[in-house]
């Protein structure tokens, strides 16, 4: 199940089986949410903890990349679907207008006007939704960011080889085991999430592109102390 289904009772039975054990004993059911709440919470620390251990070094290498290309000029597109797609443009927003005294930098979600969205849909087809955008915003030295649970959205794989043939900086967010994305020769920089469970993946894969977004303004900071 992912944010875009729709949640029956047999779901919510699935994800909270203690709500409907027909038990009587508030203080009983309230224990049992209890402890399900620790679990995932102690799931999701271990899952960033596993993420940070296996690709600490490798975000500050793409958050390197992405500093010089912000630096030359470069723009960061990014996109997904779904759930994927409400993080993309929150990662596009989180460039663009962050918080605070940070730098803003130039940054678009391909998701955001849904009349583009819609039309190359239904005109064209879902697949290439994301690439014939790439292929009309996109520039050298330019960025691409896709996130997926599975690693295996069509319309990703098509963005991201036509984002490589265009020189873009190419970074990609999967779960799971990576699946086709893993497979790709077009991203440059890919961050796996290993999990079985969508909510930990995209919970876990919201705190990376925070991570790589203060690791980005850091490493421009950098590279601006290194000018004469």
């Amino acid at each position: 199940m992912t944010r875009g289904d729709p949640v029956g009772a047999s779901g919510l039975e699935e994800l909270y089986p203690f709500l409907y054990s027909g038990a009587s004993d508030v203080e009983a059911v309230l224990t049992q949410v209890r402890q399900s709440t620790v679990d995932k919470t102690r799931e999701i620390i271990e899952l960033r903890a596993s993420v940070l251990e296996s690709d600490g070094e490798r975000l500050y290498a793409c958050a390197r990349d992405l500093a010089r290309a912000f630096a030359r000029g470069g723009r960061l597109l990014a996109f997904g679907n779904g759930g994927s797609s409400t993080d993309a443009q929150d990662l596009a927003s989180l460039f663009l207008s962050p918080a605070g005294d940070a730098r803003p930098l130039p940054a678009f979600g391909l998701t955001n006007d849904i009349a583009v969205v819609t039309a190359l849909s239904n005109d064209i087809g879902f697949d290439v939704v994301f690439a014939r955008q790439v292929a009309a915003f996109g520039r050298a030295g330019d960025i691409a960011i896709g996130l997926s649970t599975s690693g295996n959205s069509a319309n990703l794989l098509a963005a991201f080889d036509e984002a490589a043939r265009r020189g873009l900086v190419t970074v990609g967010i999967a779960g799971y085991d990576g699946g086709r994305m893993a497979e790709l020769d077009s991203i440059d920089h890919l961050f796996v999430v290993p999990s079985p469970s969508v909510h930990r993946i995209q919970e876990a894969q919201t705190t990376l592109y925070h991570a790589l977004w203060e690791l980005t303004l850091g490493a421009l900071d950098d590279l601006q102390g290194q000018q004469p």
